[in-house]
């Protein structure tokens, strides 16, 4: 029987608006002299599980060609990003399509996390290779957690059963391939790959994660990225 292989689909699209800056996030330079997505690719190049890569860049992007990874082994090709991430995800399944099985992994993961940690990518690994499904990589809710009405508190929800999803987010190509198209057919709403796996009614498994591995959205996340990657 053959080994399922592991392949990873990097959405790197986005304009970074709330940033402020001049240039979309993901080129934003780090102290270390790496910008946030070569920083990214640094560490999950990097992981012997992965055997390949595409990346969705914006249709006017040039950036990317500058980037240290461009011509990377693992780098199997480019796809153009879409309005929205899961639009950029299946413009990166296509591309991916020439290049997998339909039970092989799938690793999303989001250009502005740099600071993921290499092992806690192969515990994700780990912990789902024998899963139909898939899942990803989160942390428990540790605040409480109010809903509102404007501002105004509503309730409060049990943070016991709650959790803050990160990526990568990792789930069987043919899996995620079919959530996605029943995204674009019900014109659904979703923010993320396990959003769309929810929808099909399938589980996700959850695998715990440090807190550090933050998504860049604002000027004080890049300070803090900067931080985790000096420690």
């Amino acid at each position: 029987m053959p080994i399922d292989q592991h392949f990873l689909i990097v959405p790197a699209s986005g304009t970074g608006s709330r940033m402020n800056t001049n240039q979309p996030k993901q080129y934003l330079k780090l102290e270390n002299g790496l910008s946030v997505l070569d920083q990214t690719l640094k560490t999950l190049l990097n992981i012997e599980q992965i055997k390949g890569c595409v990346i969705a860049i914006a249709e006017n992007d040039t950036a990317f060609k500058q980037s240290s990874f461009a011509e990377h082994p693992k780098i199997l090709t480019t796809a153009i990003g879409g309005k929205e991430r899961f639009h950029s995800v299946i413009s990166a399944l296509k591309a991916l399509r020439p290049f997998v099985q339909d039970n092989d992994w799938v690793l999303v993961h989001d250009a502005a996390r740099p600071c993921v940690k290499a092992h806690e990518v192969e515990n994700l690994i780990s912990q789902l290779k024998d899963n139909p499904v898939g899942g990803l990589l989160a942390t428990q809710v540790v605040d409480t957690i109010k809903k509102s009405a404007g501002n105004i508190v509503t309730s409060t929800l049990d943070r016991s059963k709650l959790w803050q999803a990160q990526t990568p987010q990792m789930y069987r190509f043919s899996v995620l391939s079919k959530a996605l198209e029943n995204v674009v057919k019900n014109n659904l709403t979703i923010t993320d790959e396990a959003s769309s796996i929810e929808h099909l009614g399938l589980d996700s498994v959850l695998v715990e994660a440090s807190k550090s591995n933050l998504k860049i959205t604002t000027a004080e996340d890049l300070a803090l990225a900067n931080f985790y990657l000096r420690a």
